[in-house]
Order: structure tokens, then sequence, then C-alpha cells
């Protein structure tokens, strides 16, 4: 086989023999240290996606690249068939850490959401007393919580449900950042549960008003329905607490986590809840051969205890500030909006001269830093927590440059 020697020879082979399902930026990444990516070439970026957030560490940490190493010689999976000597020691140090009774481990995020809304609807049947198979589940407009075919099923984006049917039923849909539309369909008693995510990433991270977690929260508290944090995008450290709940001292009855849980070393997700939800799945009900392995846990363990070991959420709260001033200082009709909190923002881009978000992207990519366009017009910046404060300037001048030589 003829080994592929350019970018673009590696563009070429992946989309030969690969599914056709991404649409990458024309950049293909080798070796990845802290905040920074080389190509094939050998040129150097910022990282400035951090993989949706699962880089909130930096590309492989060292710490966790250790304890990756030490287990991966000793014992890798087991399988929930048999016990582990690793696997209780991470569920005491996750559930001490975020505050619950119990946590149950997956691979992805989408599989943890996925075991939220089994654990919700369970719940409701066994607990709330809802009649069986009429369970509901209150989403909202502009949600992405994964690509399963039920979690397409709550979509409103074309793009993530369209050819995908039938559906899977049993979920009412809202309007994000919206309490009163909440409080409407909480008299429902066949209401289980609210999935929420609190800032939406993916549709273009959209932060809602002050007050609107904490209002929803005391509402499912007040009509016996479990309110669900999804924070797989927004946990661990990124918006400048160790989870966006934190800003208004939620604590979710189910906390969904992924991504950063791991360093972007492993694929580890988990579910986290108290006794009186947790325990209404039973043995056999529930599960995944690779949940809870001995590499997934020592890998997460020593990725939480970076987070708070190097304050990378303090860090991600102080450099958030600042990056949301700088983009704002920028005089380019091409900027329509600038949001976010810590470490997680976007700028919304107008566009100018035949030229979109996607084009910015590109030239950024020749100027140094690498970050990826949302629905067309959105540009999401979320570097690893662990950049200072002069790099951090240094790729804000970046991204300067390169929107005012294209306006």
């Amino acid at each position: 086989m003829k080994q592929p020697k350019t970018t673009n020879d590696y563009i070429a082979r992946e989309e030969k023999y690969g599914a056709h399902n991404y649409h990458p930026l024309p950049v293909v990444l080798e070796k990845g240290e802290g905040i920074f990516v080389w190509d094939v070439e050998g040129r150097r970026y910022f990282d400035f996606l951090s993989a949706y957030s699962a880089l909130n560490q930096g590309h492989c940490h060292p710490r966790i690249i250790k304890a990756l190493n030490q287990q991966a010689s000793k014992l890798t999976l087991t399988s929930r068939a048999f016990y582990n000597n690793v696997l209780g020691e991470f569920e005491e140090y996750i559930t001490q850490y975020f505050g619950y009774d119990k946590v149950l481990m997956m691979n992805t995020g989408a599989e943890a959401d996925e075991t939220a809304l089994k654990l919700c609807r369970k719940w409701g049947y066994k607990k709330k007393g809802i009649p069986e198979n009429q369970a509901k589940i209150i989403v909202c407009e502009g949600n992405f919580h994964g690509r399963t075919i039920t979690i397409v099923s709550m979509s409103t984006d074309p793009d993530s449900y369209g050819g995908y049917g039938p559906f899977t039923p049993g979920f009412v849909t809202i309007p994000y950042n919206d309490t009163d539309a909440l409080e409407k369909e909480l008299k429902d008693p066949n209401v289980a549960g609210f999935l929420v995510e609190p800032i939406q990433g993916e549709a273009g991270v959209y932060v809602p008003d002050d007050g609107f977690l904490k209002r929803a929260y005391d509402l499912c508290k007040a009509n016996n329905v479990l309110f669900m944090a999804d924070e797989v995008q927004t946990g661990i450290g990124r918006t400048g607490k160790m989870l966006a709940c934190d800003h208004e001292d939620v604590h979710p009855d189910v906390l969904i986590l992924g991504k950063a849980v791991s360093g972007g070393v492993y694929p580890v997700s988990a579910v986290l809840a108290d006794d009186d939800i947790m325990l209404v799945i039973r043995p056999g009900e529930h599960g995944s051969t690779y949940g809870g392995n001995p590499l997934a846990c020592k890998v997460a363990m020593e990725a939480l205890q970076v987070v708070k070991d190097e304050k990378l959420e303090e860090n991600a709260e102080r450099l958030g500030k600042i990056f949301r001033e700088e983009m704002k200082k920028i005089n380019s009709e091409m900027i329509e909006t600038v949001r976010g909190k810590g470490l997680l923002n976007a700028i919304v881009i107008r566009p100018k001269n035949g030229k979109e978000a996607w084009d910015v992207c590109v030239a950024m990519k020749e100027n140094g830093l690498i970050a990826k366009p949302t629905h067309q017009h959105i540009i999401r910046f979320a570097p690893p927590l662990i950049i200072n404060e002069e790099q951090l300037r240094e790729a804000i001048e970046i991204i300067k440059k390169t929107i005012l030589e294209m306006s």
C-alpha cells in the first residue's frame, strides 16, 4: 500500500475509504502536546476546539498518559461479568468528587445520555407511578445530546434527524431558556424528567439567562420531575466552574458527563445520581462491555485530579473574560455577536464579500490556529484549559488578524 506523503494524500485516502459523515477542516494532525497540535508537514497550530472540549487538560497530559501506560500493562478489560480492583476505587472517587451516592459508567457521551433517559423512565414508572409506556421527558429546541436514533428523535435540527425515522416517542420539546413553557408542560403528571444542556454548545454556545437553571430546577422539584443536566461538553471546568450548573448552585438529580472526564485520552462517560434514582436499574437491565473497565477508571481518576490540582476552572473563568473582551474590540462588520462563559465561547459571523464562518476558519488555520464552524455562521472557540494568558493573547492576535484581513 502506497503511504501518503502530503496533507492532500492523507485527505484523499480518508475520502476514498471512510464514510463521508464529517466535513473536517483541511488539516491532517499528527502530534499534540499541551495546547498545540502539529500537522503531517510539521506546521504548528493553537488548538481552539479541544476535540469539542474533551481535551480540557490539553493534549497528551503527562500525568494522564502515565496513568494510562501503567494500567495498560496490567489489566485493560474484564467486562462487568467480574469485579476488578479499580472500578470501586473510581466509583468512590467520582461520587465524592461530585457529591452523589452512585455512578454508572459508560464510554461515550451519547451512551451516557441514553443511560440517563432509561434511568429517568424507569424511575418514572417505579417511583413516580407513571402508567407503563406513558412517561414523557421534556427537552429543548436546539438541543444536541448525541446521534443515536432515540437522541435524534428529540432533535430539532434537520441535519440530525432527517431520514432516520420512525422516531422514538415520549419527548416534549420546549424553547430553550423558557421557564414559562417548562412550567406549563410540567403540569402533565406523566412527565418524568427534564433534560437540558446548561449551555447549548453544538447549537452555537447559547448561554441562557441568569437564573434559568435554578428556576428550572425548582420547578422540577415542585412537580416531582427529575432535573437532568447534560454536562458532557460544559463540565469539568470548561465554563469557569467544575460544572456549568455550579454557576447557579444547582445540583442535578441526574448528572451526565463525558469528554474531558478522561482528558481526551480514552472514551469514558458517567451518569451520577443518588440511590433513590440509580437503584431502580437492577442487574441485567442495562450495561456496557467496556463501561467501567480498569483502564478507563485509572485514566479518568488522574484526568479529574489534574483539573483540581492545576486549578483549571479558575483559569477558564479568568481567561474567558479576557477572550470575550478582546473579541468584542475587533472592529469588523463580520462579527455579529460574541458570547460564552469561561473558555467556551463563540462568535457569530455575518457573511461579507462572500466569506462565511468556514472561510474564516480556513484562514485562521493558515495563520496558525484551528477552530471549526457550527451551523455555518458560528465559530466555537474552546482551547485547552491549561492555556496561559500569554498564549491566549497570542492566539487572540491570530483571530483578530484573520478577521480584519477578511473584512
